[in-house]
This record gives structure tokens, C-alpha cells and sequence, in this order.
């Protein structure tokens, strides 16, 4: 079968007629084309059911080989059962997910909605609602979201502003001392939320403020600015290349994440490595993460076009752009005091980098964003120093 395929191929090749020769290299160049055309369409997995299901047993003490009890699919029995029209197999269980006799899928996704606008859920064990879960504190209101969600078509944004138009959230995070030490997790929900942003949205925010952020929907994953060297010492010779343009500048949610080299100042963040499903996140308060603050390339570079930023928009006079500098980052104006300390530090970094020009244009040429030669680099860098110092505060990073 072989000796004749090359021998049929051969004559093809060398003394078939010319148009038939001619009609196969038309041929071959449009299975080529279609098979290029198939490449860029992405696929996914499908799984299909068996017409015959496998058995399945209990494991007499997880050993594959001692088997037990027969089993066969189904639900939790303290929950309501699949309905009689259903299927006992996946499209049964997704019906049944989101059927409105089942109470739990509405409460757990509530609940995280509530933990992502509060930082703590109603039920303090997102991750958990077993009976190792911990109770939900006001009941009532878990009951009543979960109705509403349900009732309202699962719409995630209609439940979202209905959390954050809601008198709890919207009051003030101050607290007295008798109530931290009645309720330090806000449980009680007497106050406002207060928690750190999560390490995605103080890059996002920090972009934002200087007006870098591309807010683009969807498309390829890209890659920020990283350390030089981090993905050669784990990815056997595998090197980063930060993207160029745009792509530099897109929301974290579209940031490149290699699992084994997570992006650092991300998990300086307390981000997940996402080797794990990760509900519950932990907030953590470092020096590092000050540090990355002040000195990564995004943050420092962010600086510098908020820098340029305020010097065009913010008003002729230090004092009016402190302002603006200050408000686009914390949403409101400095109060009389931190407006002379700002002032004050303003004035110190102009006074150095007057004796260092050469420093003043080192830092104002950070990062691939190009800076505003119209603009004089010593004062730009003294600016830049400044809101390196704002993205820098407590407030800035703190929800609250």
C-alpha cells in the first residue's frame, strides 16, 4: 500500500498532464488555507454522557481496590430533590443549581457579592456553608438578598447597586473605641466598610488617576512590567517580555499569570497564586508592599503622568494642583493641615532635584509612556515625587 501511494504521488508529481499537476497544487494550497483557518478557531472540551454509566462504589478507606456500597448520582437529601422531569445526570444538577426551591446557590453567591463590598460576608466562611460553616449573622437579610437575586433574574448588577444604595454601606467607617471593642469586624454592621483594596484594583486605581488605564472589554491576555530576571530563574531559560502601547496599560484582569512566576507586586498584595480555588482572601499590611508602591516601575511611571497630569490641569499655583492631585486620588480635598504638609514636601523635593537635574530626568523618564518635554523635567520630577507620595497613603489604598 505504500510502494503505491509513492508511486501514484510520484506520478503526480513529475508526468501526470500539466492541468491535472496544476489542478493538485491548487488543491493542496486550499487545504492548506483551510487548515490555517481551522487553527484560529479556538475549541473547547466537551464531555458527552455514557449510554451506559459507569458503576460507581464507596472506597473502603480510599483504596481503589477494596470497594464498597454501590452508589449512584444525586443530591444532598437535607436539600430539595431533583423534580421528577429532570434527569439524573449534569443538566439535571445545573437545573437544580439554580431551580428557586434550591436555597443555597443564591445565598452562597450573595454572600461573596456581600464579603467583595463589605470585606467580610454575611457568613463569615464564604468558602464553607457546611456544618463547619459559621452562621450567618443577620439571617434575615442573607434570606432576603438571596429572594431578591433570585426574583430579579440573578441580575449580578441590579443586586450589586442594591447593596451599595443600601443605609449600611453607605455609612461612615468612623468608629468610637467602645465599638471597636464591641465589634471589630463590623459585624454588627454599625458602621461603614473599611478594608485595603485588593492588589488588582490599587493598579487599576493607580492607573486610573493618572489617566494611563485602557478600560478595553476582552481580548488577549498582556504583560505588564515585571522584574528583569524573575521568569529566568524558574522557567528554564523561558524570558518576559513586557508588552508595548496599550497593552501595558490594560486592567488587571487581563494581566499574563504563570503560576509557577505570579506577578510580584500582586502577591506583594496578598493576591492568590491561583494554584488553589481561593474564596476567602486575606489582607495583610507590610513594609513591601510600601516599598512596591514607591519603587515599581507601574506605580512610579503612574506618578510621573499624574504628575504631568495635575501640572496641565490642576491650576497655575503648587497649592491648587496639590489639591487636584490629592482629590483625584482620594476623592475629596486635603483638609487645611495636609495641604501644608503636602505643600511642604512639594517644596522639598523641588529644592533637591534644583541640585540634581540630571536625577530629576532619571526619574521622569521611568517607564515606556513617553514625558512631556514641553515640561520642565525638575519640576515635573518634584511633582512626580509628590503623587508618588499620594498613591502612596492609606486612604488612597484603603476603601473605606
Amino acid at each position: 500500500m505504500a510502494q503505491a501511494d509513492k508511486l501514484t504521488f510520484c506520478f503526480l508529481d513529475q508526468y501526470a498532464p500539466k492541468r491535472f499537476q496544476e489542478a493538485r497544487c491548487e488543491l493542496l494550497e486550499l487545504r492548506q488555507e483551510r487548515e490555517k483557518f481551522y487553527d484560529t478557531i479556538p475549541t473547547v472540551m466537551v464531555m458527552q454522557e455514557s449510554e451506559k454509566p459507569r458503576d460507581a462504589f464507596v472506597l473502603n478507606r480510599g483504596a481503589y481496590d477494596n470497594l464498597g456500597e454501590k452508589v449512584t448520582p444525586g443530591v444532598p437529601a437535607i436539600l430539595p430533590p431533583l423534580r421528577k422531569d429532570w434527569q439524573n445526570n449534569r443538566l439535571g444538577l445545573a437545573r437544580w443549581l439554580v431551580d428557586p426551591s434550591n436555597p443555597l446557590t443564591a445565598r452562597v453567591t450573595v454572600n461573596r457579592f456581600w464579603q467583595m463590598l463589605f470585606g467580610v460576608g454575611l457568613v463569615k466562611t464564604v468558602e464553607d456553608f457546611g456544618f463547619q460553616g459559621e452562621r450567618p449573622v443577620h439571617p434575615g437579610l442573607l434570606d432576603w438578598l438571596a429572594t431578591e437575586f433570585m426574583q430579579k433574574g440573578w441580575d449580578v448588577k441590579g443586586i450589586v447597586k442594591t447593596m451599595v444604595m443600601s443605609a449600611a454601606y453607605r455609612q461612615s467607617s468612623k468608629v468610637t473605641s467602645e465599638l471597636l471593642e464591641k465589634d471589630p469586624e463590623n459585624r454588627l454592621l454599625a458602621r461603614g466598610p473599611r478594608f485595603r483594596l485588593p492588589a488588582e484594583v490599587i493598579r487599576d486605581q493607580a492607573l486610573a488617576v493618572a489617566g494611563l488605564l485602557v478600560e478595553q472589554i476582552g481580548g488577549p491576555s498582556v504583560k505588564p512590567y515585571q522584574p528583569p530576571g524573575l521568569w529566568e530563574e524558574v522557567s528554564f531559560g523561558d524570558t518576559y517580555q513586557p508588552d508595548e502601547g496599550e497593552s501595558l496599560y490594560r486592567r488587571s484582569l487581563y494581566t499574563y499569570w504563570k503560576r509557577t512566576v505570579a506577578p510580584p507586586s500582586m502577591i506583594t498584595f496578598d493576591a492568590t497564586d491561583r494554584e488553589n480555588c481561593t474564596v476567602r482572601l486575606t489582607r495583610t499590611n507590610t513594609p513591601l508592599q510600601a516599598l512596591n508602591l514607591m519603587n515599581d516601575t507601574t506605580y512610579v511611571e503612574s506618578s510621573r503622568v499624574l504628575g504631568q497630569r495635575v501640572m496641565k490641569e490642576g491650576g497655575p499655583t503648587p497649592e491648587e494642583r496639590i489639591v487636584y492631585a490629592f482629590r483625584l486620588a482620594t476623592a475629596r480635598p486635603p483638609r487645611p493641615r495636609e495641604g501644608k504638609l503636602l505643600l511642604d514636601a512639594w517644596q522639598r523635593f523641588l529644592g533637591r532635584y534644583k541640585t540634581d537635574p540630571n536625577g530629576a530626568l532619571q526619574l521622569v523618564s521611568v517607564g515606556k509612556f513617553p514625558h512631556d518635554e514641553t515640561l520642565d523635567p525638575v519640576e515635573l520630577a518634584s511633582y512626580t515625587s509628590l503623587a508618588n507620595l499620594i498613591l502612596n497613603l492609606d486612604e488612597t489604598i484603603t476603601k473605606e
